[in-house]
């Protein structure tokens, strides 16, 4: 994909080192419910808590997590009946249970992934899509420069084993939650979130997260969740209800790292998440993070906005092609099979497409999962949505350009357009913005309107929050003097 705003630099994405793979799950872990319970109404049981692993802003794609080990016996667990105190008495009435709610009132979910009905016989890899290196450029605070890591969508393979993040169904139908609260926005958003399992011709395959788009059925997810299987696999939603239904890719955008599918037979009813604005967002904002870590459907996380603009390079491990988004940052936790799912503010409307994490690699990239430290990276809603949009009307991508080849090198302090493009063709493609503009090989761009660039991974990043016919500044150094040029970006359509 190095053509006119990306180089073709070999070193743009490096592979990545192996991570290790989550440990096994402590055997003091819970296996299937709570023991036991309090003696008195003023100490109710504490509900499970999520415990993800360590990830990163470039991961591994989603996946599903494996059945429990053999030999633990799970069993449904059964609230404690409270003691009532004599009429009279300070504590009373007690305070509710904290038992897990259910929709249907029936019995809770065991802990894990919902067993199979036979083993699972070992699955290699997938080539590409599910497992993405990433490179976050510019990342320059506290000394960290171009970390990698990997996409967070993930491949069915043992390293998600021994996760102790648990996802919750529904709240119990007579057990209301304020609009305003998490469990509220919660409430009214899992009925919109799909888990997608992404099957591909030669048997393997990965767990992602995708939401409604439109009433017509339309699902927006990440490229990378459903790329394997986009061609010759099989795609299924499977809603929080337990429906599923099949599904087909309408149109990928690779660039983008996003996806539109559509579902077959779509049911009536569909309720669209809103769309929020991603340009308004600040720093310090509520998040909620819904999406299916390690396989675990229908997890909800919380957060905020740790940062704004961190540009991510990703590749999909398994070709030279590169996605690249000016991303928000958030500290909810995100998980392998969180990709693709919906970033949401205090109010439940979409903010950001889940996407990547850093992990603690110590700068190198591996094929390995990580979990969350934290680090999370979503795509701006605002341009997820542009890109949607020209996916359900033409089925392909299009993307904005200043006719310029720049190098992926780091710590470079700008963009520095390359001394030739792909294939010998010249690096400022004659007559384009760039090169109307006054732009020449060599020259290092340092800001895109009034935003600084680090690097090329930041300037295409920049570029892509963008349309085609917009006019924008650069500011870009030649022989040590600082000049601007005015241009009015071009387009491209397709991944090439």
């Amino acid at each position: 994909m190095s053509t006119e705003n990306e180089g073709n630099e070999s070193n743009a994405v490096p592979s990545v080192p192996s991570v290790p793979s989550a440990p096994p799950v402590p055997a003091a872990a819970p296996e299937g419910t709570p023991q036991g319970g309090p003696s008195a109404p003023e100490a109710p049981p504490a509900a499970p808590s999520d415990a993800p692993t360590a990830h990163i802003p470039a991961a591994t794609h989603q996946g599903g997590a494996e059945p429990p080990a053999a030999g633990h016996e799970q069993h449904p667990y059964a609230p404690p009946s409270p003691q009532q105190p004599p009429a009279g008495s300070a504590a009373w009435p007690p305070p509710p249970p904290a038992i897990p709610s259910y929709a249907d009132g029936g019995s809770p979910p065991v802990w894990g992934a919902p067993e199979t009905s036979e083993p699972e016989r070992p699955r290699k890899r997938r080539a590409s899509g599910l497992v993405a290196a990433v490179a976050v450029a510019a990342l320059v605070a506290g000394g960290v420069g171009g970390a990698l890591g990997y996409w967070a969508a993930d491949s069915n393979d043992s390293s998600s084993s021994g996760s102790t993040t648990v996802a919750a169904s529904n709240s119990p139908k007579d057990f209301k939650r304020d609009a305003g609260t998490v469990a509220g926005v919660a409430a009214g958003a899992l009925p919109s979130v799909v888990t997608i399992d992404a099957q591909s011709g030669d048997g393997e395959g990965g767990t992602g997260t995708g939401f409604v788009y439109d009433k017509e059925g339309h699902i927006l997810t990440n490229n990378h969740v459903v790329a394997s299987a986009a061609d010759s696999g099989q795609l299924t939603a499977t809603f929080s209800n337990g429906k599923k239904y099949d599904a087909e890719v309408v149109g990928r955008a690779q660039g983008y790292d996003v996806a539109v599918l559509k579902l077959k037979n779509a049911p009536d009813g569909l309720t669209p998440l809103a769309l929020g604005d991603s340009d308004k967002v600040a720093v310090g904002d509520s998040t909620i993070a819904i999406g299916a870590p390690f396989g675990l459907s229908n997890t909800v996380t919380t957060g905020i906005i740790s940062a704004k603009n961190r540009p991510v390079a990703s590749g999909d491990g398994s070709s030279n092609k590169n996605s690249y988004m000016s991303a928000l940052q958030t500290d909810a936790s995100i998980n392998p099979g969180n990709s693709g799912g919906p970033l949401l503010d205090a109010g439940g409307a979409v903010i950001g497409i889940n996407s990547a994490i850093q992990s603690t690699s110590g700068g190198g990239v591996g094929q390995s999962q990580a979990g969350s430290i934290g680090l999370g990276f979503a795509i701006p809603v605002n341009q997820a949505k542009n890109v949607a949009e020209q996916l359900i009307k033409t089925g392909q991508p299009v993307y904005p350009v200043i006719g310029a080849t720049v190098t992926m090198e780091e710590k470079t302090g700008g963009a520095v357009i390359s001394d030739e493009g792909a294939g010998g063709t010249p690096a400022v493609t004659p007559d384009g913005p760039a090169d109307r503009a006054g732009l020449k090989a060599g020259d290092k761009i340092t800001k895109f309107n009034d935003t600084a660039v680090e690097s090329g991974p930041t300037l295409i990043g920049e570029i892509w929050t963008h349309k085609p016919g917009d006019k924008v500044t650069l500011t870009y150094e030649r022989d040590g003097k600082t000049s601007t040029a005015e241009l009015t970006l071009g387009e491209r359509k397709g991944d090439s």
